[in-house]
């Protein structure tokens, strides 16, 4: 079954890195971003791998919790952390998650029913749709899925801008334009009317008459 925004996120129990987990109960009361590779030991990956560990410390200043997802043995994970070090000069403080048995790619959609189950002989190719960023909320719902192919690394600038949106507009009745960023003007929510308006966002803006602007609210 296909995941979709505003779906609860499947709860799973796994062995990772950093020993075993079960999903919700790790999340907590945190935002969390699980990401899935294919397999360890691949280029893009391993770049990204360390572009997630440099940014770890922006992530949990928004009180966001990233966990990796690759479809290999604890062991290798292990292996493959002082290769993202030495590419990357950052250590790999998260979790990732071991899915030698195909377990939480299949509960996420992201490989078939009768892919298996094993990662024994399987090829990043075969696994190409292990590609996956998924966010998550406190209420454990999804709140943004990007499915990226093997050769395309991920922004994960990106996804901190995304988790800046997502966390700004959960607290007020706003949206955010194309390209926003953190500081810059917002739109005002259709459900908030022009009186209301009027008192919440003060010298509010009207470009058109569905499309309300703002400063950005604190």
């Amino acid at each position: 079954m296909s995941l979709r925004i505003n779906d609860t996120a499947p709860d799973f129990t796994a062995e990772t890195t950093q020993g075993p987990i079960t999903f919700h109960e790790w999340i907590g009361d945190n935002y969390a971003v699980l990401f899935s590779h294919p397999k360890d030991f691949t280029p893009v990956c391993t770049t990204e791998l360390g572009a997630a560990a440099t940014l770890e410390q922006q992530f949990a200043n928004r009180g966001v919790k990233i966990i990796g997802l690759s479809v290999d043995k604890v062991d290798d994970h292990s292996k493959w952390a002082q290769d993202i070090k030495d590419v990357s000069g950052a250590e790999v403080n998260f979790p990732v998650i071991a899915d030698h048995d195909l377990k939480v790619v299949k509960l996420y959609d992201m490989l078939p029913a009768e892919a298996g189950d094993t990662c024994e002989g399987r090829t990043p190719a075969n696994n190409a749709p292990v590609r996956t960023v998924f966010v998550i909320g406190p209420d454990k719902k999804i709140k943004l899925t990007l499915a990226y192919p093997m050769t395309t690394g991920r922004n994960f600038d990106e996804i901190l801008r995304v988790v800046d949106s997502i966390q700004l507009t959960a607290k007020h009745p706003v949206a955010t334009p194309a390209n926003w960023k953190q500081g810059e003007d917002v739109i005002i929510a259709g459900s908030v009317s022009n009186d209301d308006a009027a008192v919440k966002f003060p010298g509010y803006t009207t470009v058109k008459p569905y499309l309300r602007t703002t400063q950005q609210p604190q």
